[in-house]
């Protein structure tokens, strides 16, 4: 069992900035693949960005390519979202999850655990 729980979220404009934490318990933090999603009202759950448990690969989706960064600290068992540039459309419930394949995945499927949300909302 892990337990996930994300932090940071919060309201900002357009062009602003939000660094998300997301703290882990549990089963060993360190040799899990970690990703973000996230969730807009009304619509389903979508890839945002994954990172290697080494820290030494990541992968994101292409509407944030250039514009978050993610990012790992296994000694104090965090991953990180650096948000940049936000848009509007950015605005969501922020989920990290974690995954015990090894391999990168965008699919929530391939998920074994889940914090519980953070919203993001971004004004125009």
């Amino acid at each position: 069992q892990v337990q996930l729980v994300e932090s940071g979220g919060g309201l900002v404009q357009a062009g602003g900035s939000l660094r998300l934490s997301c703290a882990a318990s549990g089963r060993t933090f360190s040799s899990a693949g970690m990703g973000w999603f996230r969730q807009a009202a009304g619509k389903g759950r979508e890839f945002v960005a994954w990172i290697r448990w080494s820290g030494t690969s990541t992968y994101y989706a292409d509407s944030v390519k250039g514009r978050f960064t993610i990012s790992r600290d296994n000694a104090k068992n965090t991953v990180y979202l650096q948000m940049n540039s936000l848009k509007p459309e950015d605005t969501a419930v922020y989920y990290c999850a974690a995954n015990f394949r090894g391999l990168v995945s965008t699919s929530p499927a391939n998920y074994d655990y889940w914090g519980q949300g953070t919203q993001v909302t971004v004004s125009s």
